[in-house]
């Protein structure tokens, strides 16, 4: 029987060829750069030395793990990544479902393609990029601030004032991956028969209640697919927009976790914490995605697997 298998699994990786070779550099890709270096991990239960490598530093369990919960600065950063990662899916994760009814209601083909290609386009500039842009925009002799200087209004330190790091690392999500997160939502609604809202019309139903009863729940597994990775990476704020905003007037409100491991492993040296937290990150990721696909699956969505 298991040599039955084993030709059938045989015969199907030469006839799929391939495809294989296709999927071949991706999961390298993988391999190489995702899997491997989890072995790294090893130091986040260690008092990691690099002059003594990994099977010479001392063993010290659970010790640095306790550090995250007993540093009151790790329960200061750790609280605006969750503050940050709320608004970011309060306000920044419903602007691309909206933006896809939105396009979805122009009938212009070419004028929804255009908009389309526009509202896309920020996703492909680096964060080095839009940061230099919002700091040209921002600085105190920016545009904005002339504008409001013009208008007899006193000039905003928006980079430099912490009460606006939050706002506009959100704003900034908003505007550079938002058209790029709608291609998605686009594509699930491609799949809608047209003949529903054939149907609808005939049943009398507007544009609104087409968008409700038709459009909304053709969406609606989309979006809780995309809800439940991004509770996955709710620890995760983005390292380099963080680092590019952080100055030394913000930093009380901007130091996330990815920041915060930069400077404890890489400028300080404390390679074990630094790891231990970056652990920690991806152990509360998992949980999250693994709740939250057994909540989908409980109210009738097919769920991440």
């Amino acid at each position: 029987m298991g040599e039955s298998k084993m030709g059938k699994w045989k015969a199907r990786l030469w006839r799929d060829r391939y495809l294989f070779l296709l999927l071949f550099p991706g999961l390298l890709y993988y391999i190489v750069y995702k899997y491997i270096p989890m072995l790294g991990s090893v130091i986040a239960f260690q008092k990691y030395s690099p002059f003594l490598g990994f099977f010479d530093s001392p063993w010290v369990g659970l010790a640095n793990f306790e550090r995250i919960f007993e540093d009151a600065e790790v329960v200061r950063v750790l609280w605006n990544t969750l503050l940050l990662s709320f608004l970011q899916i309060v306000f920044a994760f419903p602007v691309p479902i909206l933006l896809a009814l939105m396009l979805n209601e122009l009938r212009n083909k070419l004028y929804k393609r255009l908009i389309q290609s526009l509202v896309y386009l920020p996703h492909f500039l680096s964060w080095v990029v839009v940061i230099g842009i919002v700091t040209i925009f921002l600085r105190s002799e920016g545009m904005v601030n002339h504008v409001l200087s013009s208008l007899g209004i006193q000039p905003i330190p928006f980079l430099n004032d912490p009460d606006y790091f939050m706002p506009l690392v959100v704003l900034e999500v908003i505007w550079k991956e938002s058209g790029w997160g709608t291609v998605i939502f686009l594509a699930a609604l491609a799949g809608v028969n047209p003949h529903l809202y054939e149907a609808a019309i005939v049943d009398g139903a507007n544009r609104w209640r087409q968008i409700w009863h038709i459009t909304l729940p053709a969406l609606r597994s989309t979006i809780v697919i995309l809800f439940i990775l991004r509770l996955g990476t709710v620890l995760d704020s983005g390292f380099e927009q963080i680092f590019l905003m952080l100055n030394p007037f913000n930093m009380e409100v901007g130091n996330v976790l990815d920041t915060y491991v930069y400077f404890k492993g890489i400028q300080q040296g404390d390679y074990s914490f630094a790891a231990a937290v970056g652990l920690f990150k991806g152990v509360v990721g998992l949980v999250l995605v693994v709740i939250a696909n057994r909540l989908a699956k409980r109210f009738g969505e097919e769920g991440l697997y």
